[in-house]
């Protein structure tokens, strides 16, 4: 009996944000105004060196994003407005709420009630309401063999992002940040998530080259630059990365195909 009303609970809430979800989605694709996006840093471990690292970051370090993703909207056309403005906010004192484990839907969707009650909490840090939230969960590298996989919610404009507290993975962590801010928007992977190859042709930047590889640069949403048919490598900055018209369409930079 409680399993089933708190299915009907949930659905209802469900229901009841889906509208307003609807439409702050369809404003953020739109492109016609410049999309606020904060930057909430929070620790991943207990480690020292982590919370130095969290201690020294400033706005400065995540402009490349911006540029970057003003110069891709310019090249679809989309260059009439900044299309985002990142700031940073002060280091929260906690971390938020991980996804389950286990692919249920029914815990997966009240992962992501608790994702965005905890979010609330935060609301009034920083400078202005963001349009998109995205946690940035520091890992000091020294401790995790790789990072866990990281989220981005388009219901609710939230991302949580695993990134390494090195300041020479900076840009590579621009990487990371980028896709998943994407995904806030509605852009899907474009990789197998057994091997994380890219798939051809959409999870490729370049998929009319010829020959075909070493491809140049890396489909954001792909995540790795083809070198051959069975490798490929992570970019090692946004300079080696492009939106390709697969992830343009859905994210408005370009006409969805009916």
């Amino acid at each position: 009996m409680w399993r089933r009303l708190r299915i009907l609970i949930l659905l209802f809430i469900l229901a009841s944000v889906g509208l307003e979800t609807w439409r702050a989605h369809a404003r953020s694709t739109a492109w016609e105004k410049t999309l606020h996006v904060g930057l909430y840093p929070v620790a991943a471990d207990a480690s020292p060196a982590t919370a130095r690292y969290l201690h020294s970051l400033a706005a400065d370090d995540f402009e490349e994003i911006e540029t970057w993703l003003a110069t891709q909207a310019g090249a679809y056309g989309r260059g009439q407005v900044a299309p985002i403005d990142m700031w940073l906010a002060p280091v929260l004192p906690e971390a938020p709420p991980l996804p389950p484990r286990q692919a249920d839907w029914l815990a997966a969707a009240w992962w992501s009630l608790k994702l965005r009650g905890w979010a609330w909490e935060y609301r009034h840090i920083g400078r202005l309401k963001p349009d998109i939230r995205l946690f940035l969960l520091y890992h000091d590298p020294a401790r995790p063999p790789a990072l866990p996989p990281s989220t981005g919610l388009a219901r609710g404009k939230i991302g949580l992002i695993h990134v390494f507290a090195e300041p020479r993975q900076t840009r590579q962590n621009a990487v990371i940040i980028a896709h998943e801010l994407l995904h806030t928007l509605g852009a899907t992977d474009k990789y197998d998530l057994a091997t994380l190859a890219p798939h051809y042709p959409d999870g490729y930047a370049e998929p009319q080259r010829q020959p075909l590889y070493p491809q140049a640069f890396a489909e954001i949403m792909g995540g790795r630059t083809p070198l051959a048919p069975h490798r490929a490598e992570t970019p090692a900055s946004l300079d080696y990365v492009l939106i390709g018209p697969a992830t343009a369409r859905e994210v408005g930079l370009l006409p969805r195909t009916p």
